[in-house]
């Protein structure tokens, strides 16, 4: 009974279907037989009309949808793409920056070159600085093959910075000036006073709080004041007299008023040493 039913609808299916495919056929008819009257035309071209709305409006969803999943999928592509460089141009003004930074450091070097005439240098890249012993040393990427010998000083931003304690062949290692270091040499440095006087010291230490290098063994009736230029006095023959060391940013007397300590702003950055600068005897001096 069942697969009667089912038969029945088929049939019934398509008999619907023959007849309007007739009734199309007898409408295209009607509507281009110019004998026929004007209502019978007329009702020829409604039942077109009909059929092709009721034919297009599946179509052209179908095809709406087409359209909408193709816009779809470019849409994917396009964010897709967009973001691909924005991740691009990120990396970019991040290499842009390294590079800008790379660039004024070594202008810095070249310019301090070209200030110590009566010296050869040799500029090289901090390899590494361990944050367990920041404060005390850093290593550089030159060694003895670039002619670095031990105790010669290194600079950087036209400021000294230190001097090397370690020489292997390919890189070398530096003592900064903010070494707490207890065994750590000082550099013998001198005070150009405004009134044109010349006052020497021995660099004692740093004060990391402050920030600032310490300068000792000065007598007290010298008159130094605030911004007073220090540089290397060239005493005790191990670095050579005349390298910026800072300027002088307050003096303090000892508790028995018999010497000054001198606290000194440093020319060169500590914290942001990346490209340094040894300093050489000339051949005449060494």
């Amino acid at each position: 009974m069942q697969k009667f039913f089912s038969n029945k609808k088929l049939i019934v299916l398509l008999v619907t279907l023959i007849v309007c495919m007739g009734l199309v056929a007898m409408s295209v008819g009607l509507r281009n037989s110019k004998k026929a009257p004007n209502f019978v035309r007329q009702f020829g071209n409604d039942v077109v009309g009909i059929t092709n709305q009721v034919v297009s409006v599946p179509a052209n969803g179908i095809g709406h949808g087409v359209d909408a999943l193709t816009d779809l999928v470019n849409t994917y592509q396009e964010n897709k793409d967009l973001k691909a460089q924005l991740d691009d141009l990120a990396q970019t003004k991040v290499q842009t920056q390294t590079l800008k930074e790379e660039n004024a450091s070594l202008k810095k070097e070249l310019k301090l070159k070209g200030t110590l005439t009566d010296y050869t240098t040799v500029t090289a890249s901090v390899l590494s600085r361990n944050p367990d012993n920041w404060q005390n040393a850093l290593v550089i990427n030159k060694g003895a093959l670039a002619g670095l010998k031990k105790n010669m000083p290194v600079m950087s931003e036209s400021g000294i910075i230190g001097r090397i304690t370690e020489v292997n062949k390919t890189n070398s290692k530096v003592e900064l000036v903010s070494s707490t270091s207890g065994s750590s040499n000082g550099f013998a440095a001198v005070v150009d006073t405004k009134d044109g006087k010349q006052v020497n010291g021995i660099m004692t230490g740093y004060n990391a709080d402050r920030k600032q290098l310490k300068l000792g063994q000065i007598k007290t009736d010298t008159n130094i004041a605030k911004g007073d230029k220090v540089i290397t006095s060239g005493l005790g023959g191990l670095t050579p007299k005349g390298l910026y060391i800072g300027k002088v940013a307050s003096v303090k007397k000892d508790d028995y008023g018999l010497a000054l300590t001198v606290y000194v702003t440093p020319a060169a950055d500590l914290n942001n040493l990346t490209v340094v600068t040894v300093i050489k005897r000339t051949i005449e001096g060494e």
